[in-house]
């Protein structure tokens, strides 16, 4: 059952929604958007978009769209580009877009599931740090909420070469799990390096939900999983209670709308800073994210 209201009033405010043109992501954004916030979906394709767009607006809801694709990050930086030009703060920011199944490499240079689910986001967040921050209120922190899942504890650690190669793994469930570790883990570096902001991030486990990150997997194995699997609404739940509960953890990891402790893996704190540093370094900000990205815009 879906919630009727939010618990905090998003009037005024303004979310980004990666992935919103299905599955939870499309939940997720209409129902920010029913409860008042200006929703920005950033997906891949405007045409797949265009039924969410076309929905909201004729719910009342305020909604625009962004293009993005994750695995290309000259992709990334327009996206967050035009945000930056068309709003001044963001106070709330949900990393949902992701992929399982899929084996290759991205345009970027980054084994396929780790390049989308993690490096193109990493970015994104990054390269919006400063309307988070504008969004920003000592009584109410801007939010960031990851979607990870509970496949990061098949993850024993980050390869920092591999994942700067084609996938290795048949089914590519090795890299994803690998992909979903570093979620949890950028999540709680952003709560612990933005906290003077403040800023806010939550990383969580939406359930075995039946959307279309499974659709590489063949069509009669798909079916028998689906008939096991929640609901797109039901796996929506704990995105939305990350993204308007008054009462957050900051960094912490939430299964069923409850904290809930990750894998051990999940709470190195070296980890953690080293895949910060090692992203930072892979997508050209070392420096203050403003600065890279004028120079980003420079060289265009």
């Amino acid at each position: 059952m879906m919630p009727t209201t939010p618990e905090r009033d998003l009037r005024g405010h303004v979310a980004l929604v990666t992935g919103a043109n299905t599955g939870i992501g499309r939940v997720t954004a209409e129902t920010l958007a029913r409860w008042g916030a200006h929703v920005y979906l950033a997906c891949r394709s405007e045409e797949k978009t265009a039924p969410v767009v076309d929905a909201i607006r004729a719910a009342g809801g305020q909604v625009s769209f962004l293009a993005l694709d994750l695995g290309d990050l000259d992709s990334v930086r327009a996206c967050a580009a035009a945000f930056l030009a068309a709003e001044p703060a963001l106070h709330l920011c949900v990393a949902n877009a992701g992929l399982a199944g899929f084996r290759g490499l991205t345009p970027s240079g980054f084994e396929l599931c780790f390049g989308v689910n993690h490096v193109g986001h990493y970015l994104l967040v990054r390269l919006l740090e400063p309307a988070l921050r504008q969004a920003a209120r000592p009584e109410e922190p801007a939010r960031v909420v990851v979607v990870s899942s509970d496949s990061h504890a098949t993850a024993k650690g980050i390869d920092f070469a591999a994942v700067r190669t084609p996938t290795r793994s048949p089914t590519s469930m090795a890299e994803y799990g690998v992909s979903k570790l570093a979620n949890i883990l950028f999540a709680k570096e952003i709560s612990r390096r933005w906290a003077d902001a403040p800023v806010v991030a939550t990383s969580l486990h939406p359930g075995v939900v039946a959307s279309d990150i499974w659709r590489r997997i063949p069509g009669p194995f798909r079916w028998i999983a689906k008939r096991f699997m929640i609901t797109v609404e039901e796996g929506a739940q704990t995105t939305l209670h990350c993204a308007t509960s008054p009462h957050l953890e900051p960094g912490a990891y939430y299964v069923a709308c409850r904290e809930r402790a990750p894998a051990a893996t999940a709470l190195d704190a070296g980890l953690a800073v080293q895949l910060w540093e090692e992203s930072a370094r892979w997508v050209g900000l070392d420096g203050h994210p403003q600065e890279s990205q004028a120079a980003s815009s420079r060289s265009a």
